[in-house]
């Protein structure tokens, strides 16, 4: 016998009643948890959008959500209500996904992580509801699931090991030395260590050409140095079998512009930081910029003069 329908009707029914703050504001009254409700303002229920798009953007629809503010100043609570009228084993799961959805939602707009209060209302004709309510039950090795979520979770802070380690870390010793080093320290002073890590990687095999190619890429797009074209010829000239593919790099991005983008970037900011002083230094600076053939939008976009100032230095 299909209940499909009749399970609607329920589902109908109760949507219907707990749509409504009076009703909703009962049952909360009546079935939260004392600890809940103390921390709960049911004066302040707020009908929230039940709603919810996952990462493949697939809709998926909880029953009711309410939202109420806290009795300990600002911030939000919210009750999510789901009606069943069959058992399910993962239920918990389902509402603890419907609550992170909501949690997000409110993230997005308010920048802090509401409180959500997952209810489960049964009424079916098996009784009493046969599985657990703790959501860690579901796992195959609850304790196991416990132990992990129910404790910090663990944190590779890459920052706090020291280089000399990191380089014993084999197959991911690269990835680690570049992604910590490459926003804290000038490209030059890490060349002689990376040039040894590289060569020891691809001698014992732990690196790929791919991942070669892959390193430089990231080290000339993403770190900072004075001179970008030191930095790769000294790694030509320490990897002469690997010249090729550095230089091959070099010259994609010198195409594509970046490397000498890079560089007058960093040029500019550098004159930006000399830029800041009183009138009379920038006036100066300016006149050279102007005598070196730069134009006036770049030289006022650089200086923060005006085009009066600038004609002024005529007089």
């Amino acid at each position: 016998m299909d209940n499909s329908g009749t399970s609607h009707a329920h589902d109908a029914f109760f949507k219907i009643v707990m749509s409504q703050p009076e009703a909703a504001r009962d049952f909360l009254n009546l079935h939260l948890p004392p600890a809940l409700l103390a921390i709960c303002d049911l004066d302040t229920l707020q009908l929230e959008s039940t709603s919810f798009v996952d990462a493949d953007l697939k809709p998926y629809i909880s029953d009711i959500l309410w939202s109420v503010e806290t009795t300990r100043g600002s911030g939000y609570v919210y009750a999510l209500i789901e009606h069943q009228s069959k058992p399910e084993k993962y239920i918990t799961f389902r509402m603890l996904r419907y609550s992170v959805a909501a949690m997000q939602r409110h993230l997005d707009v308010h920048k802090t992580l509401p409180l959500v209060i997952p209810v489960l209302f049964y009424a079916g004709k098996r009784s009493p509801y046969p599985f657990s309510m703790n959501w860690l039950d579901a796992f195959d090795d609850p304790e196991m699931s416990a132990a992990l979520y129910c404790r910090d979770f663990p944190l590779v802070d890459i920052t706090r090991v020291p280089d000399d380690e990191i380089l014993r870390h084999r197959r991911v010793a690269l990835m680690e030395f570049l992604l910590k080093n490459i926003i804290r320290r000038d490209l030059i002073e890490l060349t002689d260590t990376l040039t040894d890590l590289l060569v020891s990687q691809l001698e014992s095999g732990y690196t790929t050409e791919k991942t070669l190619l892959a390193a430089i890429n990231y080290a000339v797009r993403d770190g900072d140095t004075d001179d970008y074209h030191r930095f790769i010829n000294t790694l030509a000239q320490r990897l002469p079998q690997q010249r090729e593919t550095i230089m091959t790099v070099a010259q994609r991005l010198r195409e594509e512009g970046r490397l000498e983008g890079r560089m007058e970037g960093r040029e500019e900011g550098k004159l930006e930081g000399k830029l800041e002083g009183k009138l009379e230094g920038k006036l100066e600076v300016a006149q050279q910029m102007l005598a070196s053939g730069m134009d006036r939008h770049t030289v006022m976009r650089l200086t923060g003069l005006s085009d009066d100032d600038l004609r002024n230095l005529r007089h």
